[in-house]
């Protein structure tokens, strides 16, 4: 009987498996996997400099960019990816069936499907571009197209771009329904009434009395339990006590900045990623993932799936993060240092115009580092290449052990430049390693 049981499991799995050879094998499109990840990174390349180059793309913007095109890159090419599954009903307010669906008795260069969703998300996303960059992202549509048609029918280009457009339209629409289509017009909402009152947040230039997207904390999440469910304990208790804790930080922050290292002011200017002269914090991880993909030579079927992980979670990362900044509205550790330790400190950097706790750099950076270990595994080594044409700063590249040892550096670097207190920097990537964990969990197949 014994036997017979064991002999019976055996013929099942065999079946089993041959069924599922035999499902693969019908598989009627030609795989997305079949096809180089170069048109996603040419695109990548341009978003950067796009984001950097567009006035308004402020770190919280440059995240929503990067988490919708991740999204519409994804659910484009999908439908070559036997196995994979679509993110509506996973995500927010994104209902299945959304996403048109492909002719299955046709066939798509999934190519050129990515190049026009993403040009024509990108498109919508940077409205307000200069002709020159709108030409760029014209030149890059047409010079992929035109290569395209080397590889495939009119017919099959035609159809495939035609695909594209309209998943593009459909992610553009979700995307704006979210009330941000216009963010980059509105960075600092007149609107908004500063809380006034002791240990509060003060504005830290004259020029910017009103905070950086103090509603932004309310943006709809790609997942909800980024949001509310990750709210950190509050920092510590705000006192001008000498043997306080809150004293105490601001000491260490004090002290760090004056004693500073020339390796730490390496390190303080190389993750600073200011608007304008760089392509914000959120870019700063995107181009890790695109740099990644490169020495991965990564297919396009697995470009879309880390770029839809990242970009998703860069996006929660910082409605998260604005969420607990105008939810404590901490003072920075410049104005409490000015005006109970040293009205002379001078520090490495510019403090951004917005609440102090938590670290934004330390929130993105833990959430990426999570979603990157989670694709590529621990111990993953690589060289950062971000700011080698930069030379404003040492952008010398930097070597790392793994994506928690790059999250940690950008961490830290908020307190060599007197921008963030120890708790809003340590609590801000246990903040971003929870958000990653929680996009970990979303069925992609």
């Amino acid at each position: 009987m014994q036997k017979s049981t064991i002999k019976a499991s055996l013929v099942l799995v065999v079946i089993f498996f041959l069924s599922s050879c035999q499902k693969d094998d019908d598989f009627k499109f030609e795989r997305t996997s079949a096809y180089s990840s170069d048109i996603v990174l040419s695109w990548i390349d341009l978003t950067l400099k796009l984001t950097k180059e567009t006035p308004g793309f402020t770190p919280p913007v440059a995240a929503r960019v990067y988490g919708y095109s991740g999204l519409g890159l994804y659910e484009s090419v999908r439908f070559g990816m036997p196995g994979y599954k679509s993110m509506g009903g996973q995500i927010t307010l994104f209902q299945e069936g959304i996403i048109p669906a492909v002719d299955e008795e046709e066939e798509y260069h999934w190519g050129a499907v990515a190049s026009s969703t993403l040009s024509g998300i990108l498109k919508g996303c940077f409205e307000t571009a200069s002709p020159a960059h709108k030409a760029l992202m014209q030149d890059l549509e047409q010079q992929s197209i035109a290569q395209f048609r080397t590889e495939a029918s009119d017919e099959t280009i035609d159809r495939s771009i035609a695909h594209g457009e309209s998943v593009a339209f459909q992610i553009l629409f979700f995307a704006n329904s979210d009330g941000q289509e216009r963010c980059y017009q509105n960075n600092f909402p007149a609107s908004y009434q500063t809380p006034v009152g002791e240990g509060l947040w003060e504005p830290t230039d004259p020029g910017t009395p009103i905070p950086l997207q103090p509603y932004w904390g309310s943006v709809r999440p790609f997942m909800k339990e980024n949001i509310r469910a990750l709210l950190p304990i509050a920092p510590p208790a705000y006192s001008t006590d000498p043997t306080s804790p809150f004293y105490l930080e601001a000491m260490e922050v004090y002290e760090a900045v004056n004693n500073i290292t020339p390796e730490q002011k390496v390190i303080a200017e190389f993750w600073s990623d200011d608007p304008v002269a760089s392509a914000t914090p959120p870019g700063h991880s995107y181009s890790i993932m695109s740099q990644i993909l490169t020495d991965e030579q990564a297919d396009l079927a697995k470009a879309a799936e880390v770029y839809a992980k990242l970009g998703m979670g860069l996006h929660d990362a910082f409605i998260s993060c604005w969420n607990t900044k105008y939810h404590y509205n901490l003072i920075r550790p410049i104005t409490y240092v000015h005006r109970f330790i040293d009205d002379t400190w001078t520090i490495p950097l510019p403090t951004p115009p917005f609440p102090e706790y938590t670290s934004g750099h330390s929130v993105q950076s833990g959430a990426s580092a999570q979603i990157l270990t989670d694709i590529f595994g621990d111990n993953y080594a690589f060289i950062d290449k971000t700011h080698v044409d930069r030379s404003d700063i040492d952008g010398t590249a930097r070597a790392f052990t793994s994506f928690f040892h790059f999250a940690d550096e950008a961490a830290i670097s908020r307190l060599y430049g007197g921008i963030h207190f120890r708790a809003a920097i340590d609590l801000g990537v246990e903040q971003g390693i929870e958000i990653g964990k929680n996009i970990d969990k979303l069925a992609f197949r």
